[in-house]
């Protein structure tokens, strides 16, 4: 299952168009409210999340996403977000970080000697990590993403990883993009 946390401000497109684009390939995927189950986002879009975070399973989580947008400052003072991503980190699931989110893992030092992108100016909290301008960038079990116009790429890049190129590329031609 992938697990996508949702908390006070998250960034609308950033976790929504990945999920459109896993339920569109057929991959589990559940939105997960960290602070509670109704969640607002950057945009005042008010969203009900699949589950609370207290309902996550950690033995069927097969990556854990982290939108950006300013929940990812409730994100990364959440001991419970802290708890999951290191229970991830530590058994190699991939984690997922877009925006302003790759911050929470470069904090952690988890980005270490890894090939990373984020919004721009957040590089400077992620140190010992390699820092690309491309969209979207996976490196061993790490997936970060540049911003809310790198959503699509974030999502494919996600099929990729469960389904193949060849599926990500079916679910792009079914969305003309």
């Amino acid at each position: 299952m992938i697990y996508v946390l949702l908390a006070d401000g998250f960034e609308d497109i950033e976790a929504l168009e990945p999920v459109d684009i896993l339920r569109r390939a057929e991959i589990p995927v559940k939105t997960v409210g960290v602070e509670s189950k109704t969640v607002v986002a950057s945009h005042k879009t008010s969203v009900n999340a699949d589950i609370t975070i207290d309902e996550v399973e950690k033995d069927d989580m097969t990556m854990l996403v982290l939108p950006g947008g300013m929940g990812h400052k409730h994100l990364d003072e959440s001991e419970k977000v802290e708890e999951l991503i290191s229970y991830a980190a530590g058994n190699g699931i991939y984690i997922a970080a877009i925006c302003a989110a790759p911050s929470i893992l470069g904090k952690r030092g988890l980005l270490n000697g890894k090939k990373y992108t984020c919004f721009p100016g957040y590089e400077k909290l992620i140190t010992g990590g390699i820092h690309s301008d491309d969209k979207a960038v996976l490196d061993g079990k790490f997936l970060t993403a540049k911003g809310a116009g790198s959503a699509s790429e974030f999502g494919f890049k996600m099929v990729e990883i469960f389904k193949g190129k060849h599926i990500a590329d079916k679910i792009k031609s079914s969305m003309q993009y």
